[in-house]
């Protein structure tokens, strides 16, 4: 198990992470998302000691990673987004060398080394020097690396950084075939492949979490809006459409696109308070009262993308009014 317990950390007057507090169990595919500077970085390097919390602790399989720093690092493999590796070395005598400094007993290391190299798709390229590999097969050394103790946690910061698309897919089974039994971690800012490879989803803004729980049930009940396509008759007719669209009560904005080949096209968003409401009806009744041509009329799925932006929004927002609102005492 992985338990963080409401950790914070600062550099100097600047709060990186304020009070981050989840746990995760063996089975879970997380994901940790966040702008730029939002903390995951740190809250990354907390759990993997390279850096101590400030306040709260952090365990792995029940060893804190600061009291008992050794333990709990041999139950952790860390890939980070740029993995370090030893250029002039080949893939197997870097594992070699990585093996020997976990300890492994010397009966187990051919066998440990072999699993990794095949398990990371390197038979090809298993004794070519390292200097010599693209940055996608660099990639998958740093991986075999922290899978070769076999660890109970795997934390990946960035782990399809460099992959093909090809590969992309492959890393995708390998994590949650990897998954089976143990607890992974993973970092990306590709959102798209977040929501196809995690079970659950964690998202750092400011320091602070914001969001914690299954993509389904964060996700639920809320609409990403509807797409229109209609025939264009003049640019004046489809300001006067939009406006008629607008009018529909539940509906918050409409967002239209260039026409293209004679073509219009616009994103309704819903208000917040009809997000659970299916506004397609009096949609299509709107388009049907105006004599206009309907090429498609669709609600498009909710997405982690908008859920993030959203978040990301909410908290810009909270802050602007409290910076606007007058301090105590004057």
């Amino acid at each position: 198990m992985l338990h963080v317990r409401d950790v914070s950390k600062s550099f100097g007057r600047f709060h990186a992470v304020r009070g981050v507090s989840f746990a995760l169990e063996p089975g879970e595919i997380a994901g940790m998302l966040g702008p730029n500077g939002a903390g995951k970085t740190t809250t990354i390097r907390m759990i993997t000691g390279f850096l101590p919390p400030d306040a709260g602790s952090i365990a792995i399989a029940g060893r804190d990673t600061v009291t008992d720093s050794q333990n709990a690092r041999r139950h952790l493999g860390y890939l980070p987004e740029s993995a370090p590796l030893y250029t002039e070395m080949t893939p197997r005598s870097y594992l070699d060398f990585r093996a020997r400094l976990y300890n492994t007993p010397r009966t187990e290391r051919k066998p440990a080394i072999k699993a990794a190299i095949d398990r990371c798709w390197l038979s090809d390229v298993a004794d070519r020097r390292i200097a010599q590999l693209s940055k996608g097969y660099r990639q998958r050394v740093g991986l075999a690396a922290a899978l070769l103790h076999n660890p109970s946690v795997l934390v990946l910061d960035e782990p399809t950084n460099a992959l093909d698309p090809t590969q992309v897919r492959e890393m995708r089974r390998l994590i949650t075939e990897l998954a089976k039994d143990r607890i992974i971690l993973l970092s990306s800012h590709i959102l798209a492949e977040v929501e196809l490879t995690c079970t659950r989803i964690i998202v750092i803004i400011r320091g602070a979490l914001r969001a914690d729980g299954k993509p389904s049930d964060l996700l639920e009940g809320k609409s990403a809006g509807y797409r229109v396509e209609w025939k264009s008759v003049s640019p004046e007719a489809d300001g006067r459409l939009a406006a008629q669209l607008h009018a529909i009560p539940g509906v918050a904005t409409i967002r239209q696109e260039p026409t293209l080949d004679g073509w219009s096209a616009a994103t309704i968003e819903p208000a917040t308070s009809a997000s659970t409401l299916d506004l397609r009806e009096p949609i299509a009744r709107a388009l049907q009262s105006s004599g206009t041509l309907v090429r498609t009329l669709e609600r498009q799925r909710a997405s982690l993308e908008r859920l993030f932006v959203d978040l990301v929004e909410d908290v810009a927002a909270d802050d602007d009014l409290a910076r606007s609102q007058p301090r105590s005492g004057q």
